[in-house]
């Protein structure tokens, strides 16, 4: 099963970015999608280190929404 994490963009350098998801900030290439697809305060969905998608502010809400929800079943 392959995981995508939602993540916000806070720095571009050409089809490199930086970003964050709850306090962790990793380095993604924007290779998949285009260098001027993303813009800065833009969520991606990043799976290996790579952006495979822009994702609306909303999109990534939810997504963080169901894997707390998972996580706290998982817990139980």
């Amino acid at each position: 099963m392959c995981l995508g994490i939602p993540m916000q963009v806070v720095a571009i350098d050409g089809f490199n970015a930086e970003c964050e998801a709850r306090g962790v900030k990793r380095n993604v290439s924007l290779f998949m999608i285009g260098e001027n697809e993303v813009e800065v305060c833009d969520y991606v969905m990043v799976h290996v280190g790579y952006a495979l998608r822009k994702m609306t502010p909303e999109d990534a809400r939810l997504s963080w929404e169901l894997f707390d929800e998972i996580l706290a079943v998982a817990g139980e």
